[in-house]
């Protein structure tokens, strides 16, 4: 399908200008002023502005915490990211307490098929050991590519220094995020 968003004011990381956007099976195709295509929809954008969607990289959907959950799922969740201009979420895939990184990846990416938007995951290590460091390298194989420890929530997701470090030190080749504060 080819839609064409006509006489729009295009706003990129480097300039804003007066053009038409051309889509094409979902990518774009085409930027600029008085584009001659046919096209299967066409949007007036005059006096509009024509922008890249919002990337969210801090969600919890459907994250049990506390006895609870948070109050949104990945379908209510990333709708009401959409509808505020977000088009991309990150989420977290949290490693259950004796489960495997896999598992928790497994589970986040079931949940995530209610996503009105697109997605990704971070990888919560709720447990360092010999298994989950060989996980690791595994799930960057395969597309992973960050992994989040806590030195917050004993009992739940803290980590000691030494264990930090381990992961950090495995997931060179990719990001580490750490969460400091309770």
């Amino acid at each position: 399908m080819r839609t064409l968003i006509a006489n729009g004011t295009v706003v990129t990381a480097a300039e804003t200008v007066r053009a038409d956007v051309v889509i094409e099976d979902e990518k774009v195709a085409a930027v600029g002023l008085g584009l001659d295509v046919t096209a299967d929809k066409v949007i007036d954008a005059t006096d509009r502005f024509v922008m890249p969607g919002g990337v969210d990289v801090h969600t919890h959907f459907d994250l049990p915490f506390g006895g609870s959950f948070c109050s949104d799922d990945f379908g209510t969740g990333t709708r009401a990211a959409a509808f505020g201009g977000t088009t991309t979420c990150i989420d977290f895939a949290v490693q259950d307490a004796g489960g495997s990184l896999r598992q928790g990846l497994d589970t986040w990416f079931a949940k995530a098929e209610k996503a009105q938007i697109d997605y990704g995951l971070h990888v919560i290590i709720r447990e360092v050991n010999d298994g989950t460091l060989k996980e690791m390298d595994e799930l960057v194989g395969e597309g992973v590519t960050s992994f989040k420890l806590f030195m917050a929530y004993p009992g739940v997701f803290m980590s000691d220094d030494a264990s930090i470090f381990r992961a950090m030190t495995q997931s060179a080749a990719s990001l580490s995020l750490i969460h400091i504060s309770e």
